[in-house]
């Protein structure tokens, strides 16, 4: 994919990414070497065969053998240290990146030392690359209520260098419902909230999301498309979408990136955002899903404007880096 210079140049701001999820097939395996961990599958090319997912479960299913290479600190540093490079060089300036403790506590790993190489890696990416940040804690949805409180319990202690939680892994049959009291709890503890619903889910798991839940933001939401009337309470809300184009295709939620939804969310008034959601697994990070809608075709380039917009403004930063942020976009579009 040929990246324009205006997508090259425009600043911009990630709201769905799941660090995990960042995880280059070279990392992998280097990583697989000095922890001594035995993979599925031995080399790149194998790897790379093995991204031709037909539905999210299969996505899932590499997406946890991946972690297994995750041990210590320094891992977790460099995953997020690498991810924070790449970035840097598409001239994003300001992340909220999902972690998911239960897919490492449950290996064996402290808490802690997933915290600590994460943060002190954007820690250094704020003092080094400029890229400022928030961190968002995920529950598993496929496990227990009870597991996520337990989770819960353990980050409590590092509640100043975790801004807020979230809802992720598999989605159908797994409704926000059963999560209604363990955000409650996270409500009450002053975390921000996010959930994943409507990827995979029915429109339903959206409004549960947003009635239940009372999620600050709603991670994907496409499915919301379904049911006008929610998409009109959503719009009047303004409650934002982080939208992922290229992982929806890579999932097979949409059929191709032409047929994207994301121009008609946009339409009926929708506060979209646009993401990378899981990039080493779906083809790109955050100028390729700009350059993808925009080639599509679905957003001309005020479309795309808007949707930069709308991210600084459904960011938690601080109101002083989101006018910042907010500058600097609106002077690169006046240039």
């Amino acid at each position: 994919m040929e990246i324009s210079d205006f997508v090259a140049g425009l600043p911009k701001v990630e709201l769905h990414l799941h660090i995990e999820g960042s995880l280059e097939p070279g990392m992998m395996l280097e990583l697989a070497k000095r922890n001594d961990i035995p993979l599925i599958h031995k080399d790149e090319a194998a790897l790379l065969e093995a991204y031709q997912f037909t539905q999210l479960q299969d996505f899932l299913d590499l997406y946890y053998e991946g972690m297994s290479v995750l041990l210590t600190e320094r891992d977790f540093y460099d995953l997020t240290w690498a991810y924070l490079e790449k970035v840097a060089a598409q001239n994003t300036r300001h992340v909220e990146i999902f972690f998911d403790p239960q897919g490492h506590t449950s290996r064996g790993i402290a808490f802690e030392t997933v915290l600590s190489g994460i943060r002190r890696a954007l820690d250094d990416g704020e003092r080094h690359l400029g890229i400022s940040n928030r961190l968002i804690m995920c529950f598993l949805r496929h496990l227990s209520e009870a597991d996520g409180f337990a989770t819960l319990e353990q980050a409590l202690p590092h509640r100043d260098e975790i801004y807020g939680v979230g809802l992720d892994s598999s989605e159908l049959g797994y409704p926000p419902s059963r999560f209604e009291r363990l955000f409650t709890r996270c409500r009450d503890e002053g975390f921000a909230l996010v959930a994943h619903a409507g990827e995979e889910g029915p429109a339903h798991y959206v409004q549960e999301a947003v009635d239940l839940l009372r999620v600050q933001r709603i991670d994907h939401g496409n499915r919301a498309m379904e049911d006008p009337a929610l998409v009109a309470r959503i719009a009047k809300a303004g409650i934002p979408l982080t939208v992922c184009p290229l992982s929806n295709v890579r999932l097979q939620n949409v059929d191709r990136i032409e047929n994207h939804p994301i121009g008609r969310m946009m339409a009926a008034g929708l506060k979209v955002t646009i993401n990378s959601d899981d990039p080493a697994y779906f083809g790109g990070y955050m100028n390729e899903n700009f350059q993808a809608v925009m080639d599509g075709p679905n957003l001309s380039r005020d479309g795309v404007a808007i949707a930069a917009s709308n991210a600084i403004e459904a960011s938690f930063a601080t109101p002083e880096r989101k006018e910042a942020l907010h500058a600097e976009l609106q002077a690169y579009l006046a240039a």
